[in-house]
């Protein structure tokens, strides 16, 4: 029995295609879709000559309850757009697409008002670079395209789009992923205490001095095929840093708000790109809830049995909420919010966070308290994930502590650590950019391996000092990711403070001025801010060896562990470590996974002086005296009152 093909709109692309098809197969036109679908249709296409956003949700509406495939052909703005060839009860729809396409574009806020505006009035009357030619050529591709489906052969849209430059004719084929938020396709599961836990399995070392489970040359065939597109992809591009003293590459994720740098530094620019694909992958999952659907909302007065008391992750001082115009009111025990699932590692149990303390974005202008990406990671397996998170929030919470209670660090000699590697690295960093590299012990009660580095600039001109952290288990690790770190910041907050001294020097004088993440380092590229800093940089301590400072640890092929031995630490400490599952469909194609890792007691990062979040955190008044940093218990106003280093 031939096949049966539906054509609906008018205009010359709809006709071109009518007319070749036509001659190899039965062929029902339509102009809309007001007389339905008859049922004896194998294909539906979908044609016009410019963009009626509205004519392809109405398809999605009809056709995906028919179990009718059906693939689109239009034009916009001067390029033609094919696909995706639909298959009804899988994701990957054309709304999917659209969004895709949109938020990789750069006019996405104007595009999506556009957008909308067709969809609540109609379509574009015609598009005024479409000319016969090019429609011809659109035509074309299609005819082949619904050849190759009714013929049973691979067809090239599925899961993408092609996109036709009318001028010169070129074609370009572009892969999106499903939008795990779409109203059409997705099927997003309800957020569960059964699906938030957690049993840690094993997770294999790809080698015997290496951290991770998922070898790079495994991920190079996969993220920038699946994730790094112009056109189409949620990372639309790459820029490469050839001034930087190491490789050192971006990739862009478009937000509605902003465009995000997230960065990748090795001592290679393919590592480096792989890195900062994982960047803004970890980045996208910890946005916003993308792989369960929210479904807890309550006071903490009524679910406090089974949920995280948020005031044991640190809040804002009653004077910071009381400031005219401060964005965020007071935690109410009684105020319902939404909470999702996380798990206790400690107790051993599913246990309610507030939504607003898992996804960094959420909070902004409402809710108790300001949450950055602290304790956001990403890993090859849920294990390795959960380990990075860990050291982050251990890496931070670490250098804050020892800002707060001005902590004279033992300051380390590099040299001892007998690392090759790292000597060149600091060597390299000295030669090109002019910074000498400075790094203290920093590691806190629970004996994580942690350190603060400061690089020193040799140079007339640009900032005078940088800060950067660093925790791992391997003590060289921890400064060999920090020396990345400033690597990255040295030349471009260079450039930056010679263009804007006299604002930093405002901050210096006006602490309620720093209120940018970037505002953090740059106001102590000042020379007089370095002062601030001397508690650090006394220069009467003597030098300390790597075996000196850090016990050695024993060494594991798995990486879980690794893990047990740093929740044993914790666990000594009555320290909880709570794990937020965040990943994404996106990611776990291809076997990733992302969480955020809440440690209540432990300090979290915030940026801009006026968000800090000491209250409800005895530990930082507690520990210095127990490292003997300091002789008794400190008090809040004993605190260090100057916004924070960190970059």
């Amino acid at each position: 029995m031939s096949a049966v093909v539906m054509i609906v709109g008018d205009g010359v692309l709809a006709d071109s295609v009518y007319e070749e098809l036509s001659a190899q197969f039965e062929v029902v036109r339509q102009i809309n879709f007001e007389a339905g679908v008859p049922e004896a249709v194998d294909l539906v296409l979908v044609l016009q000559d410019a963009w009626h956003p509205y004519v392809h949700q109405k398809a999605e509406e009809l056709l995906q309850p028919a179990g009718i495939p059906w693939l689109r052909g239009f034009v916009s703005f001067g390029e033609g757009v094919i696909g995706p060839l639909v298959s009804p009860g899988t994701s990957g729809c054309s709304q999917c697409a659209d969004t895709r396409r949109l938020m990789a574009g750069r006019e996405r806020k104007e595009m999506r008002k556009l957008q909308m505006r067709l969809v609540a009035h109609g379509g574009m009357p015609s598009d005024a670079w479409a000319s016969r030619t090019g429609l011809l050529q659109v035509a074309h591709l299609l005819v082949a395209e619904a050849q190759r489906m009714i013929q049973g052969n691979p067809v090239h849209s599925v899961g993408k789009l092609f996109l036709i430059n009318l001028k010169t004719l070129e074609s370009t084929l572009h892969f999106f992923l499903p939008d795990p938020l779409c109203p059409v396709c997705s099927r997003l599961p309800d957020d569960s205490s059964t699906a938030a836990r957690i049993s840690l399995q094993p997770s294999p070392k790809i080698s015997s001095d290496s951290y991770r489970s998922r070898p790079m040359d495994d991920l190079n065939k996969v993220l920038a095929r699946d994730y790094l597109d112009y056109r189409t992809g949620f990372l639309n591009g790459k820029m490469v840093d050839i001034t930087s003293p190491f490789a050192d590459v971006s990739a862009n994720l478009p937000l509605f708000t902003e465009d995000v740098g997230t960065a990748g530094r090795t001592h290679s620019y393919a590592a480096s790109e792989l890195t900062a694909i994982l960047e803004g992958l970890e980045r996208y999952c910890g946005l916003a809830p993308r792989g369960k659907r929210t479904v807890v909302h309550g006071s903490f007065r009524n679910l406090k049995d089974q949920a995280l008391d948020p005031v044991k992750v640190g809040v804002h001082t009653k004077e910071q909420y009381a400031r005219p115009g401060f964005p965020f009111t007071t935690f109410n025990p009684d105020q319902p919010i939404d909470w999702v699932w996380g798990y206790s590692l400690l107790q051993e149990r599913p246990i309610l966070v507030p939504e607003q303390l898992a996804y960094y974005s959420m909070g902004c202008g409402q809710g108790f308290v300001f949450e950055s990406s602290n304790g956001c990671a990403l890993g090859g397996s849920l294990e390795e994930a959960i380990f990075y998170g860990i050291l982050e929030v251990v890496e931070r919470d670490s250098f804050l502590m020892a800002w707060y209670a001005q902590m004279s660090l033992p300051r380390l000699d590099l040299s001892s650590a007998n690392d090759r590697e790292l000597q060149l690295m600091i060597e390299r960093l000295r030669a090109v950019a002019g910074f000498d590299v400075y790094f203290f012990n920093s590691t806190m009660e629970h004996g994580i391996p942690s350190v603060w580095g400061v690089a020193k600039n040799r140079k007339q001109t640009g900032v005078n000092l940088i800060c950067a952290a660093g925790a791992h288990p391997d003590p060289v690790r921890a400064v060999k990711g920090a020396v990345h770190e400033l690597a990255g910041m040295v030349l471009n907050l260079d450039k930056k403070f010679d263009a804007n001294r006299e604002e930093y020097v405002r901050m210096f004088h006006d602490s309620s001025l720093v209120q940018q993440m970037e505002d953090h380092s740059l106001l102590y590229g000042l020379p007089q801010a370095q002062e601030r800093l001397q508690f650090l940089l006394d220069e009467n301590r003597p030098l300390r060896t790597f075996e000196e400072e850090f016990k050695r640890e024993a060494r594991h092929a798995d990486l879980t562990d690794d893990l047990k031995d740093i929740l044993k630490a914790f666990r000594r400490l009555n320290l909880d470590v709570i794990v937020v599952d965040l990943t994404a469909p996106e990611i776990i194609r291809n076997g990733l996974h992302c969480v955020k890792v809440l440690i209540p007691g432990m300090l979290p990062m915030t940026f801009g002086h006026h968000f800090t979040r000491v209250a409800g955190l005895e530990r930082v008044l507690r520990v210095p005296v127990e490292l003997g940093y300091a002789k008794q218990p400190l008090r809040l106003e004993h605190l260090n009152p100057y916004p924070h280093p960190f970059p």
